[in-house]
This record gives C-alpha cells, sequence and structure tokens, in this order.
C-alpha cells in the first residue's frame, strides 16, 4: 500500500451506493424545486441543474469499479436503475453486463438497442461472449459473429457448444504457452515482449510442437532459477489438468483442493485447449450456493429484488401451492382430534411446539446432508451409517429438550402424565425429522433434481403433520 492508499481509506460499498443514492435523491429534488420556478429562465435554470447532477453521478460511476457498479445497479429499482445504466460509459458496458445477476442483465439488455449491444460485446473476449450470447437477441448474435475473426469464432462457437455445468462453457482462452527445449532467459524475454499477461497468470503451459501439453511453468520457480536452465528441468511434469466436458462444480473443488490459481484444460488427445482460473470458480461455487439457498425455498430462478409482481408470482407460486395443501393436510390432523382438543385446551398450547421444534431439527439435518452431497461426502456405502448418526443424535436431542419442555408442561398444567406425553411426542418427531432430512435429498438426487429443490418446504410439511398427528394421537390414547 502506498502513501496515497494509507491516507485515504477503501470506501465500503454500502458506503459508494449511499453517495449515488443521495446523488440520485439530490437530483430529484432540485429537479422539483426547478419546474416550480416560474419565468422565461426556467428551462434554462433547469437543464443547467439537470446537467449539473448528471455530471457528478457520471464522475462518481467513473470511480468504480464494474463490480461495484453492478452492485449499485441491482440495489436500486428499475427506473433509478436505468438512469444510472444510461450515464454509464459506452466502453464499460460489456464488464458491468458480466458482473450483474442474470435477473438484472435481462432488464438492461431490454433498454438497449443493437448497436449498444454489438458495442458492448466487441469488447469481450471469447469465453466472455458465450456468457452473454445466449441472453442477446439472435440476430445481434448473429451480426456478432460475422465481425470476429476465425479464431474468436471458433473459440466462441466452442464455447457454446458445452452445457452451462461444464469446464467448456468457462474455460478461458487467452493463456501464454511456450516449448520445453528452450531456456529460462529466452522465456523472460518473450514475456517482457508481450503488453500484458493475461489475468491470474501464475503459471505458463509448456506445449510442444503440436499444442499437446507437457507441463506447467509456475512463475515463482521462473523467477528464482537459473536463466540459463532450460525449461524442462524446472517445469512441473504432473499439473491438475481438466477435460472440457467435465463437470465444473468438481473443477472448483479441485481449485479449492489444491489451492489452484489456474489449470490446463485438455482434449482427449492431450492438446490445450484453454485454462480454468480461479474467478470463474469463485463465481460458480457463489452462484451453486445461492441457487442451493434459493432452491431450499421453493424458488424455481434467481429474481431481481425489485422485479414486477407478476414475475415474483410466477417465481414463487409453485411451491406455495404445494405448501397451502401441506397445510391443509396438517390441518387435517388436528381435525381428527377435534374432540380431543376440546377435552383437553392443553394440547392446543403445545401441539405447536412439536412441530415447531420438529422442523427445526429436520432442516438442520437436510442442510448438513444437502453439504455433504455437494462436497461428494455421501456415497451407497455409507448413508446407512449417516441416517443411524442422524437418529442418534434426534434420540439424544429428543430426550434432553423433551425432557425439558416436559417438566415445564407438567409445572404449568399440573400432569406428570402430560409431561411424559409431551416427551415422547418429541422424540418422535424428532426422529421422524431426521429420517426425512436424510431420506428427501436423497430421493431427489436419486430422480436426477437437485437434492435442495424444496427440500425445506417438504420437511416442514412433514414435520407438521407429523408432530400434530404424533402428539395428539399419543394423549388421546393415554391421557384420554
Amino acid at each position: 500500500m502506498n502513501e496515497v492508499e494509507a491516507k485515504k481509506p477503501q470506501e465500503s460499498l454500502q458506503d459508494r451506493l449511499a453517495q449515488v443514492v443521495e446523488l440520485l435523491h439530490r437530483q430529484k429534488l432540485v429537479e422539483d424545486l426547478a419546474h416550480r420556478q416560474e419565468g422565461h429562465n426556467q428551462d434554462l435554470v433547469e437543464g443547467l441543474v439537470h446537467r449539473q447532477n448528471l455530471v457528478e453521478l457520471q464522475r462518481k460511476l467513473d470511480e468504480l469499479h464494474p463490480a461495484d457498479v453492478a452492485h449499485i445497479l441491482e440495489a436500486l429499482p428499475p427506473e433509478d436503475r436505468l438512469t444510472i445504466w444510461h450515464l454509464v460509459r459506452s466502453e464499460r458496458d460489456g464488464d458491468i453486463l458480466l458482473e450483474v445477476s442474470d435477473a438484472v442483465r435481462e432488464t438492461l439488455i431490454a433498454d438497449m438497442d443493437d448497436q449498444e449491444l454489438l458495442a458492448a460485446a466487441k469488447e469481450m473476449d471469447a469465453d466472455e461472449l458465450a456468457d452473454l450470447a445466449p441472453e442477446l437477441p439472435r440476430d445481434v448474435v448473429h451480426e456478432l459473429m460475422e465481425t470476429l475473426d476465425a479464431q474468436q469464432r471458433e473459440r466462441v462457437r466452442s464455447a457454446l457448444s458445452y452445457e452451462e455445468d461444464q469446464i467448456g462453457a468457462l474455460m478461458d482462452f487467452e493463456m501464454v504457452t511456450i516449448r520445453e527445449d528452450v531456456s529460462l532467459e529466452v522465456v523472460l524475454r518473450y514475456l517482457r515482449r508481450l503488453k500484458e499477461l493475461p489475468g491470474h497468470t501464475d503459471k505458463l503451459f509448456v506445449v510442444d510442437y503440436d499444442g499437446v501439453l507437457k507441463g506447467v511453468l509456475p512463475i515463482k520457480r521462473l523467477l528464482v532459477n537459473d536463466p540459463e536452465k532450460q525449461v524442462a528441468e524446472v517445469m512441473a511434469n504432473d499439473p491438475v489438468a481438466f477435460h472440457p466436458d467435465e463437470d465444473a462444480y468438481d473443477a472448483a473443488q479441485a481449485f479449492e483442493r489444491y489451492d489452484l490459481v489456474s489449470s490446463p484444460v485438455v482434449d482427449k488427445n492431450g492438446k490445450l485447449i484453454g485454462r480454468l482460473t480461479i474467478d470463474e470458480m469463485v463465481d460458480l461455487i457463489r452462484e451453486e450456493s445461492e441457487s442451493e439457498v434459493l432452491s431450499m425455498a421453493g424458488l424455481r430462478e434467481e429474481e431481481d429484488i425489485f422485479a414486477s409482481v407478476w414475475k415474483s408470482v410466477r417465481n414463487r407460486w409453485a411451491w406455495l401451492a404445494i405448501n397451502l395443501v401441506t397445510a391443509f393436510l396438517a390441518s387435517r390432523v388436528i381435525g381428527l382430534f377435534e374432540g380431543s382438543i376440546e377435552k383437553l385446551v392443553a394440547l392446543a398450547a403445545l401441539m405447536p411446539i412439536v412441530a415447531g421444534i420438529g422442523g427445526n431439527s429436520g432442516n438442520q439435518t437436510i442442510t448438513m446432508i444437502v453439504r455433504a452431497m455437494a462436497l461428494g461426502q455421501v456415497s451407497i456405502g455409507n448413508t446407512a451409517r449417516l441416517l443411524r448418526k442422524e437418529l442418534g443424535v434426534s434420540l439424544v436431542n429428543g430426550l434432553v429438550w423433551g425432557g425439558v419442555i416436559g417438566a415445564v408442561a407438567q409445572a404449568l398444567y399440573g400432569s406428570w402424565s402430560l409431561g411424559v406425553v409431551m416427551t415422547a411426542a418429541m422424540t418422535l418427531n424428532l426422529l421422524l425429522a431426521a429420517l426425512m432430512g436424510v431420506l428427501i435429498p436423497m430421493t431427489l438426487a436419486r430422480l436426477g433434481r437437485d437434492p435442495a429443490m424444496g427440500a425445506s418446504v417438504m420437511i416442514t410439511a412433514m414435520t407438521d403433520s407429523g408432530g400434530f398427528f404424533i402428539f395428539l394421537g399419543l394423549a388421546t390414547l393415554f391421557l384420554l
């Protein structure tokens, strides 16, 4: 950190957002005041004030990183979002479009004409174009492909030929390759002739004359070894390499496991065709985490927080409908024991406790199982042991916390038998929650679905209906 940076502390992202919001608010306020002015100078005053505020806003945006601008756009309502978007310089459009969420990107692209989209896309690399192409109008994509040279066009087509969860869709084509039969001094001279190194270059890729990967030369080895040595003497011969049709999430786990910054991608013949970089892997892990959280809540897709009411309704209605059905079933379970509740009103006060604790315990189990499945730690061989472990945890928790709430029930209502029923019901419902918490995500995975999809909704439905039935059934059997 230099002296200037030390004197000027880094602003937080929220501070920058607050500054932009304040400028937008000030602009609206001044415009309202200008509208109230009377006289022939009104238009002149309004125009000057308007331009002054826009210039200040644009200056602020120019100072921000594209990722920060993307965050600000996501945090603003549609009308303010478009105001800010129109102030972004055209040469930065492409970088920002790549940073914003899919839902927000859709609204920004809808506001751009074909020429603006073409201008933004022309500044992108092949892998970035492949990320953006599916969301562009078909005629824009066609015209854009016509402007690319043969190599870039082939790279874009190659990236688009893979599914979005495959390595080939994420690989980067910008990399530095060298031969193994040259000296480190030659490599250093070659690097000095380059205008700049591709981002996240921590190693150079060693290939033969046919482009087959022979190894990698880490930059740190290049810098500390004798320049007279040959590349073959200091390179790593067994790098972690991937194939383009492999699962991208497996690659992300490998990046985490081996602390990788970049890694080569080779075809079935071992020929180097691209590389993976840590920034793509971090984005993938974040998106996977967000998708998992949304899936557990029953949301079908990422939602713009300022999306229209109708779009939000379409995203949420399916699992709400399922939840309504399960809630109705739970109410029918309660209806079976109306007579028991009329005779012992304490049951109505205590039964939500049994259901609520069961739902919480089930969500804990599902979270652990989904995480273990995502990390590849769950297999057919250890399923039974995992189930026994979760049942054991629930049994202990049920006896301990069921005993506590049983003692409270006995103290409140003066009935030790009610306390015993409460303890037994709590224990049995926690065991049910553990069983369902393991079976639900595994069943979904067996059916080829996301193990987290609606899991939270389903486990709550099971523990609510099951908890009511167990508690009221035991109370009817032993108390009445």
